[in-house]
């Protein structure tokens, strides 16, 4: 099939060169005729699908609105990582800070999604504007050789919908049954002045408390609605992580986020997001002082490996920390 230009590729180039860099070249791509594709490299497997529900011997009972990875499985461990019923790296919601309905804090899940194959290894998930915020957006979804799958989200905003001048967007995980609830990474409490990074172990103690892990110097202030119903997204926790990565361990593997310096990503958990003992471990990103037109970009990778110790851990992510900030 012939392919098409994203509806973002007609932007004036004079607007696009405000984020210092120009139009991507848009790839070629095939439409599938089933709602997921399944990627196979290495030691993984991943199913990437689309908002729409599935029901076949492939992803049986997977619920409508979970895009992303609906399965996630290793050669150590057949058992998907995600609640089968939803979804990993899950573009969840889009916000402002005002409080509005849960259709529209919900537009990922209710909006349409297109599903289309790259090439062997890479599949994309294309929203066009949506029908409250106007956003438009493309994730990216690539097995690497190293069997590490990298996240690119573009998107770009077409009217003035975000009341505050900054766009919220939140990205979701739901583990199914790990041993323990619990994420890891590297910081030190909050407010601490002679921050001596150690490791750390985020707990919450219920959804929406102690939620939110910032960056050592994520000093800004997103205003919002004291009634914004979104408790995990503002609600922060005691402590500051010193370097843009967590894991948490399901049986005896680990899944790894990994995120650049410059994107200011937020850790967010909670111990009961896909149910009671599926935890959610997700991150948030923002764009502040958005301008529209103008196309927005962030590059995550996420591990899934045999788990032996933290230390194993560190320098396992090390390399991809310099690629992920290279670029």
């Amino acid at each position: 099939m012939k392919a098409r230009r994203y509806s973002w590729m007609a932007v004036v180039l004079s607007t696009l060169a405000l984020s210092g860099c120009a139009p991507t070249t848009p790839l070629p791509y095939k439409q599938v005729d089933k709602p997921y594709v399944v990627l196979r490299r290495g030691e993984l497997r991943a199913i990437v699908v689309n908002n729409e529900p599935v029901d076949d011997d492939i992803l049986p009972r997977h619920r409508g609105g979970y895009s992303g990875l609906a399965s996630l499985t290793h050669t150590n461990r057949s058992k998907n990582v995600f609640v089968p019923f939803y979804a990993g790296l899950n573009f969840e919601h889009i916000h402002d800070g005002t409080a509005q309905h849960e259709d529209i804090l919900f537009e990922p899940r209710r909006a349409p999604v297109e599903i289309r194959r790259i090439d062997d290894f890479t599949v994309e998930l294309y929203q066009p504007p949506t029908p409250y915020w106007k956003l438009e957006s493309r994730l990216q979804y690539e097995l690497l050789a190293d069997s590490v799958i990298e996240l690119r989200f573009e998107c770009v905003p077409h009217e003035r919908t975000f009341k505050n001048g900054y766009i919220g967007l939140f990205f979701a995980g739901y583990i199914d049954k790990p041993d323990s609830i619990d994420i890891h990474f590297l910081g030190c409490p909050a407010g601490e002045e002679d921050c001596k990074t150690r490791p750390v172990t985020g707990v919450t103690p219920a959804h929406g408390k102690l939620s939110t892990h910032l960056g050592r110097y994520d000093n800004r202030n997103f205003p919002h609605d004291p009634d914004f119903p979104l408790t995990l997204v503002f609600n922060f926790s005691k402590y500051h992580f010193a370097e843009p990565w967590y894991y948490g361990i399901s049986g005896d593997m680990a899944l790894v986020f990994i995120f650049r310096q410059a994107d200011q990503v937020r850790f967010s958990q909670s111990p009961s997001g896909g149910g009671s003992g599926h935890p959610a471990w997700d991150f948030q990103w923002y764009i502040p002082e958005y301008q529209l037109g103008r196309r927005y970009t962030f590059v995550m990778r996420l591990m899934y490996l045999p788990f032996e110790s933290p230390e194993q851990i560190t320098a396992a992510v090390a390399s991809h920390i310099t690629a992920l900030n290279s670029r």
